[in-house]
């Protein structure tokens, strides 16, 4: 694609996910008392990266883990020119009393993250919540919201657009791209 670069691939990429595994085991033991929730729709993928390498690190396959939907939770969901097409809450457990970590793959203004905490409400009144971002774009924040857990950090100007691919059967690897001011995401 025109004017894009790729920040994170291949070795990296894997070595990102593991370091971000090792810090919260080191933070969250056995995970006795804490869950995972990855935010639909893209931090759900990165969400399912982090538990299949807490299970193998851990060599255990009891640590919750849910998706959240937040699209009506939104503040900007009644300003869509499209109808919106939520996605599925899978949320099988209660987050009372329990330590939550929300899974994204991008931090950029902070308004998903927002929306992430009124809708996980619904499941609870968690005893901490954390954030884990496989990206953080430090200068872009609209809400005081920060990362717990940080992949990387990238700064780009607010017209930027970064973009995470998961590898699948035409793509082998992952990959982290940004894209110029005039890249168009239609």
């Amino acid at each position: 694609m025109k004017d894009s670069r790729i920040i994170l691939e291949g070795k990296k990429f894997k070595l990102t996910i593991e370091r971000l595994c090792h810090e919260l085991i080191e933070n969250h033991a056995d995970f006795e008392d804490t869950c995972l929730i990855g935010v639909q729709p893209r931090g759900v993928l990165f969400a399912e990266h982090i538990h299949q390498e807490l299970s193998r690190i851990t060599e255990t396959k009891s640590i919750l883990y849910g998706k959240l939907d937040v699209t009506f939770y939104r503040d900007d969901f009644r300003r869509r020119e499209k109808p919106l097409v939520a996605n599925s809450t899978e949320i099988d457990f209660l987050v009372d009393g329990r330590k939550v970590i929300l899974v994204d793959d991008v931090l950029y203004t902070g308004r998903t993250i927002r929306a992430a905490l009124d809708a996980l409400q619904h499941y609870g009144r968690p005893l901490k919540v954390e954030l884990l971002s496989l990206v953080d774009r430090r200068f872009n924040r609209h809400l005081p919201i920060q990362s717990d857990y940080i992949g990387i950090t990238v700064d780009a100007v607010d017209e930027a657009y970064v973009e995470v691919r998961w590898a699948d059967k035409k793509n082998g690897k992952h990959k982290i791209f940004i894209y110029d001011s005039n890249f168009d995401k239609s």
